[in-house]
């Protein structure tokens, strides 16, 4: 017997009124929660239409053996920076105007590994053995309304396709918990001579690596409680019954990291050349969603800690996108600099207790972050309900004529004026190396700092 998939009732009314505008097919990805028994699908979002230059517009490519997989695993990439802990692209869908045979599913199939291959680099953790590993392609015939669920196990790239139920439900987008929690963090990368010809996003990743060993590690208290992992997490309090109740239910999380290994570990000292190091510091907003179908605390935990490890990675990334796209040019004596991450806003998915995110630099307007989500989710939002997760920082630009510097970060280079919620990012170069700039809003920061031998 395959999966069963319980999916909202409204993504089928979506999946009805998608426009074809003429073109043989559409696609798009599905968005939910996997549990042992059954996978939850909320949400349904169909990858923008890429723009044509006019050489291809003469020659348009309209099958669906043509599907342009590097834009919908960029797209699912996109996609997958603004959901919350708990909530994963489950697969695609595609819409056609006629029936299609094996060669098709080859297509669908070449898709769903694609996409999760993509999104799967970027993470900072890994799924266990015990896992759903399924992902599945949903394939609607516009003409005949005939509907075809098969799922693939991603981790078997020799994998076939496997049969699976597809099932609508009503008010499934309000039977959610949510979990949220603080943390704080001070995070220092060093840079080694022999690492510092990677580029820097390399470096960071590689760091931020080690400090998610402390975040999969920590000890994790629910309500102020540490519970059993196999322990039902509304144990203790009243299952929420309908809609109301169930989007009041909200859990606070705290994280306790380890500051020393245990005494049977043992722990050895190294010595490193660096040329530099990176330095995140703040705290991080995280918030995450589980189903109320009979949760259990190592699901709702887990899902806490994916958060974590997301949101500073995928902030990380985003500034180092950044930076390459405004190709920041050089200026002289600047030997350490402040860059300020974007900060965190959450969306409400209308009609639905679920809240998505989306990330936003200090120069960036409401009507964007709207625009952008209606781009990449295909739905519309109020700016009114945007909520901004952290507090709004001034970014702090710092610059020395010293070209040296010790490792030891001091708090003689922090802003003077206090930062409570942000993520500061500090750089430090060898002077005329990189450009004194700042990004003026945000949520968590980076430090890097530059210094000779």
């Amino acid at each position: 017997m395959g999966r069963t998939y319980i999916v909202e009732e409204t993504i089928g009314q979506y999946l009805s009124n998608l426009n074809l505008q003429g073109k043989s097919f559409v696609s798009g990805l599905l968005i939910g929660q996997c549990s042992s028994q059954k996978d939850y699908v909320i949400l349904a979002t169909r990858t923008p239409p890429k723009e044509e230059n006019n050489e291809n517009l003469k020659h348009p490519k309209d099958k669906v053996d043509n599907l342009d997989e590097e834009w919908a695993t960029e797209h699912a990439n996109q996609v997958s920076r603004m959901l919350p802990g708990g909530l994963l692209v489950l697969g695609v869908f595609i819409i056609t105007t006629l029936e299609m045979g094996n060669d098709f599913q080859n297509t669908l199939r070449r898709l769903v590994f694609a996409v999760e291959k993509s999104m799967n680099k970027k993470r900072l953790w890994n799924f266990t053995e015990e896992e759903v590993s399924d992902r599945v392609t949903l394939h609607i015939c516009s003409s005949t309304k005939k509907i075809l669920c098969r799922t693939y196990d991603i981790h078997d790239p020799k994998s076939s396709a496997k049969p699976a139920d597809w099932k609508y439900q009503n008010g499934l987008s309000t039977s959610w918990l949510s979990l949220e929690c603080t943390v704080h963090i001070n995070i220092h990368i060093p840079l080694s001579t022999t690492s510092v010809s990677y580029p820097l996003e390399k470096n960071t990743k590689n760091g931020l690596a080690r400090w998610a060993k402390q975040i999969e590690n920590g000890v994790y208290l629910i309500n102020g409680q540490v519970k059993a992992e196999d322990c039902d997490l509304l144990e203790g309090q009243k299952k929420p019954r309908g809609n109301a109740q169930a989007s009041s239910c909200s859990f606070d999380v705290r994280v306790l990291t380890q500051l020393l290994l245990n005494s049977d570990h043992r722990s050895t000292a190294t010595v490193q050349i660096c040329s530099g190091s990176v330095n995140l510091k703040g705290a991080v907003k995280s918030r995450a969603y589980i189903h109320s179908n009979k949760p259990k605390v190592k699901d709702a935990v887990q899902a806490v800690k994916r958060d974590i490890l997301n949101t500073v990675a995928d902030r990380c990334e985003i500034l180092f996108e950044d930076l390459l796209l405004n190709e920041i040019p050089e200026k002289k004596d600047s030997e350490k600099e402040f860059h300020i991450l974007p900060h965190r806003v959450f969306v409400p998915i209308p009609g639905s207790t679920v809240m998505l995110c989306d990330y936003k630099f200090g120069d960036e307007s409401a009507e964007e972050i709207r625009d952008h989500f209606i781009e990449m989710l295909d739905h519309r939002i109020q700016i009114e309900d945007l909520e901004i997760a952290e507090e709004i920082n001034t970014a702090f630009l710092s610059s020395s004529m010293n070209s040296e510097a010790p490792l030891d970060n001091r708090d003689d280079e922090q802003p003077k004026e206090p930062m409570q919620t942000s993520i500061v990012l500090k750089i430090r170069q060898n002077m005329g190396m990189i450009a004194a700039f700042a990004v003026a809003v945000l949520a968590v920061g980076i430090a890097f700092h530059y210094f000779s031998d």
